[in-house]
């Protein structure tokens, strides 16, 4: 079935605005900090200024004298009421990590870990409350340098551990060794660093738990993107039901995987709200985000390719070594990153001998959790720059040695060697595509080579195929309670306007708009009489919430279905109503009108529906049909949706000062039907910020004790306005066969990448003067390092697998 339907004019594909941002801009959000219950409590944390130390004593006395301060909580009480969790799943096997409470316990294992909650009147008292609480500690040898922890003789994060690896996983294909041994092949390498980095997200994490202690019920509002999946953990983690936990999802202020997990300080403060019977909220600073924020791609990976005298891939080899932090993040687990590297490296391409080793190690720095893109960026970096080498080597076009080695268009659908199964990509035309749109720029390159002076001009491009909207092979094979389906509910109203209940949450992504849009057309009624809702447990249809681009291609399409359900429903009532013997496919609705075959109105949606609802006696029996209808939509044939595209960086290095500044930057990205245009620009463009910024500034620092030296937005560079280039981005469209809507995910594919092209834009431009970078960020220092041939302090590789 099409998404454009032959009954109306398409809104489908239409570029409308968001239709929340009016709300945000004048000011009507309403956002965690603007909820507000009788007898609101507020909690503050003490946190540990120690990366690893023993917890020796804990004063809270001073701090309980305070006025206004209701509660010192410390592990002894929280514990009390709230189970610990563990971040392991049963699939893949051997993963391991210890207990993790909401309060430290005996010993911290990274600065900002939560030890002591003080719960005051207002959050100025409480903070004064943990001013006053005195903590004695004994500091422990710390490791918090991913190269340090893979040395013999490392401390030990966890002493009950004989060494810090979390986890150890191999991935497969062909006899990689044995490829690597055949005479006659060119082998390039390359190893890449990647720094720890957060999301930095507008809006910080919070919580606010309200507990009934008569009803032994749990309201809790909630900056989540899941609401289902906390639902179950905080039923389980307290032993309620989970009739009992309702989690309302307010306005998201952006999330970007970061508010899918469970985090210590906010079951703290349900532990409080549960403790006392009063509501408690906390909302982090942003002190306590940098220190205690899920953190991602702390990787170190090494690559090898082989290739024949053509250029054509024989085999490849990865190693990869990756910081998860004190704790493996719970429920989703912190090896999901580097297991998506070990299957996404080489992902464009038919590589027969492949394998890949991913080896997890735990850290004295905060946890690390799923950031937008998982895996992708780290993927696609090591494999473009794998790539490039290869060309440079063999002395062919980098557009030549791709576009010999994708995957032919007659060979979907296609098992990677990654053990992914493509259903059908649009690659050729992809790198056809950013072939064409970079053509002046590589014109430019070329003018300008020789050119002297002290800029260098160099353009980068990359391939990437993407993992969007999972199934259940993903999480629910490993036993974690996290939804893959989505539901959605529609009611035509007795006014004509029709209501949509979704199990999918927004945060900043135009959610309502598109599910308007798909239900307008699926229905047949205008887009402003749609009116969507979602955020939250009680009465909304159950979902897994946005997480891996699958508000529009699993959300949409449930919203779609459940449209088409009730369109059918309403002509069904209206052939009876209107005594149509020809019934339901003589008729169709045209902005909320239902008309015959010659298109003349017969009958508006309103006075259907007030007939059903208010005047039901006035219709045959038969037509009592219920206005309603739920449809919910998981993947059959695919456990992933998978999209690709490619991005160009044209770069200009600054060889005096090593500075980079960004030229030109296109996307070309494949969504498959794209369902409101400026959306997804909106989206790939967002996503591009975050990669240029984890290419070029962002990282988290930590000194050689454990000290976190990022801690504000003066030492966290993010990109601004003024350091980026227009972001041109190009949609084509290979819509899936999976859903009746053909799309796919739209949100990822900026990050996915950025960071590869900037890279190999990079080391392009500094190619005349033999220097190259290997480590993010692309920093001018470290650029005007490798141009004097001063490399910045020696950091170890991990040892690699012989192959």
């Amino acid at each position: 079935m099409t998404a454009h339907p032959s009954h109306g004019p398409a809104v489908i594909g239409r570029s409308l605005p968001r239709r929340e941002a009016r709300r945000l801009l004048e000011g009507r959000g309403r956002y965690l900090d603007d909820v507000a219950r009788p007898g609101l409590l507020h909690a503050a944390f003490v946190r540990s200024p120690h990366a690893h130390a023993r917890i020796l004593g804990i004063d809270g006395l001073s701090a309980r004298l305070i006025p206004g301060v209701v509660a010192v909580l410390t592990a002894e009480e929280v514990d009390r009421v709230c189970a610990p969790w563990s971040g392991v799943l049963e699939r893949p096997p051997g993963m391991r990590s210890p207990l993790q409470r909401p309060l430290a316990r005996d010993r911290v294992t990274y600065q900002g870990e939560p030890v002591v909650v003080v719960v005051a009147t207002s959050r100025a008292l409480a903070e004064d409350g943990c001013d006053a609480v005195e903590i004695a500690y004994e500091p422990l040898p710390a490791v918090t340098d991913l190269a340090a922890a893979c040395e013999t003789g490392a401390p030990c994060v966890h002493p009950e551990h004989p060494d810090n690896i979390a986890f150890r996983g191999v991935t497969a294909a062909g006899d990689a060794i044995a490829a690597f041994a055949a005479e006659g092949l060119i082998v390039v390498e390359e190893t890449l660093h990647f720094p720890g980095v957060t999301a930095v997200s507008m809006e910080t994490r919070g919580v606010l738990a309200d507990y009934d202690a008569a009803m032994k019920r749990l309201d809790v509002t909630w900056s989540v993107q899941a609401p289902f999946q906390m639902r179950d953990v905080v039923a389980r983690c307290f032993g309620l039901a989970e009739c009992d936990v309702n989690v309302v999802v307010p306005d998201v202020g952006g999330a970007f995987g970061l508010k899918l997990h469970v985090f210590p300080d906010e079951m703290a403060v349900v532990a409080a709200s549960v403790l006392l019977a009063r509501p408690v909220k906390f909302v982090a600073d942003r002190l306590e985000s940098f220190m205690s924020d899920t953190q991602a791609r702390r990787q170190i990976v090494h690559g090898r390719l082989a290739v024949d005298a053509q250029g054509r891939i024989r085999a490849m080899a990865v190693d990869i070594h990756a910081g998860i932090g004190a704790y493996s993040v719970y429920p989703r687990t912190s090896f999901l990153e580097p297991n998506q590297v070990s299957r996404l490296c080489g992902g464009p391409y038919l590589v027969p001998n492949y394998r890949a080793v991913a080896t997890c190690m735990f850290l004295n720095t905060p946890p690390s959790g799923q950031l937008r893109g998982v895996g992708h960026p780290i993927a696609c970096a090591l494999t473009e720059a794998l790539m490039d080498k290869a060309a440079l080597v063999l002395g062919l076009d980098p557009f030549e040695i791709r576009a010999l080695n994708l995957v032919p268009a007659d060979a979907f659908p296609h098992q990677s060697h990654g053990g992914f199964r493509f259903e059908r990509l649009g690659q050729q035309a992809a790198l056809e595509t950013i072939r064409q749109v970079t053509a002046e720029a590589r014109a430019q390159v070329v003018a300008h080579r020789g050119s002297g002076g002290r800029k260098r001009l160099g353009l980068g491009i990359a391939l990437f195929v993407e993992l969007t909207s999972p199934g259940v092979g993903y999480y629910g094979l490993g036993g974690a309670h996290i939804s893959s389906r989505e539901t959605a509910t529609l009611r035509l109203e007795p006014d004509g306007g029709v209501t949509v209940q979704v199990g999918i949450t927004d945060q900043g992504q135009g959610l309502e708009t598109v599910i308007a849009q798909v239900v307008a057309d699926g229905v047949g009624v205008d887009v402003e009489r749609v009116r969507v809702l979602h955020g939250g447990t009680s009465g909304a249809p159950f979902g897994g919430g946005a997480w891996a681009s699958r508000g529009a291609s699993l959300g949409g399409e449930a919203a779609w279905r459940a449209a088409r359900a009730l369109r059918q429903r309403i002509l069904a009532v209206a052939a009876a109503a209107l005594d149509r013997p020809d019934g339901t496919h003589a008729l169709s609705i045209v902005h909320g009108l239902v008309v015959d075959g010659d298109g003349e109105a017969l009958a508006s949606l309103a006075d259907l529906a007030r007939r059903v609802h208010y005047r039901p006696d006035t219709l045959p029996g038969h037509a009592l049909e219920s206005l309603t209808a739920t449809e919910t939509y998981l993947h059959e044939d695919f456990p992933y949706t998978f999209t690709n595209g490619a991005h160009a960086a044209l770069v200009e290095v600054d060889e005096v000062t090593g500075e980079v500044r960004l030229a030109g930057f296109w996307v070309v990205a494949d969504c498959g039907t794209v369902l409101n245009p400026l959306l997804a620009d909106e989206q790939v463009r967002g996503a591009a910020v975050m990669g240029i910024g984890g290419a070029l500034w962002e990282e988290c620092l930590y000194s050689p004790s454990g000290d976190l030296a990022t801690a504000t937005m003066a030492d966290y560079f993010t990109p601004m306005a003024v350091e980026l280039p227009d972001i041109v981005v190009v949609h084509m469209s290979t819509p899936t066969a999976q859903s009746q809507l053909g799309a796919k995910g739209a949100g990822e594919s900026g990050i996915a990448g950025a960071q590869a092209a900037i890279l190999n834009g990079v080391n392009a431009a500094l190619a005349e003067s033999g220097a190259r970078l290997d480590t993010f960020p692309l920093t001018a220092e470290r650029i005007w390092r490798a141009l004097h041939g001063r490399p910045a302090q020696a950091r170890p590789v991990p040892g690699t697998e012989p192959v």
